[in-house]
């Protein structure tokens, strides 16, 4: 099975560079992590198309910069990872960031979930922010 990433803009105009670096940081992760790269689709939007598929799927009524929804079999992680490009925007400036880190950030957040990691508990929290930051520092 031919494994693809692909990355689309629903209803936002957004421009990701380096889309083959990002493929291979991707897979490089997902192998560490001892799984295969099936499909993933990462899909740009706003605050108000995520927010609609926050309430109509996950029954939750907040701003969110991600929501991963995966498609896994086994080893192979699938999934549709969605990211609002206005909330990484806020959430940059929030943390005294540049907006690419924080969009890498959230990027490697959802292929974590993808691998298994969860982030509900604070035990699983900070596993899941040592795990960003080791991928992070990988992509530089």
């Amino acid at each position: 099975m031919k494994s693809t990433i692909y990355f689309i803009n629903n209803n936002i105009s957004f421009n990701l560079k380096n889309k083959k670096k990002l493929r291979e940081w991707i897979s490089a992760t997902t192998l560490e992590e001892n799984k295969f790269v099936g499909n993933i689709t990462f899909i740009f939007c706003d605050d108000e198309y995520l927010t609609d598929i926050n309430i109509k799927y996950l029954n939750s009524n907040y701003l969110t910069d991600i929501i991963t929804f995966s498609y896994n079999e086994d080893q192979m992680i699938s999934g549709d990872i969605m990211i609002s490009i206005e909330r990484v925007k806020e959430n940059a400036k929030i943390y005294k960031t540049i907006f690419l880190n924080e969009l890498l950030r959230v990027i490697i957040h959802g292929i974590l979930h993808l691998c298994g990691y969860k982030d509900k508990s604070e035990k699983d929290k900070k596993i899941m922010q040592e795990k960003e930051n080791y991928y992070l520092n990988k992509y530089c």
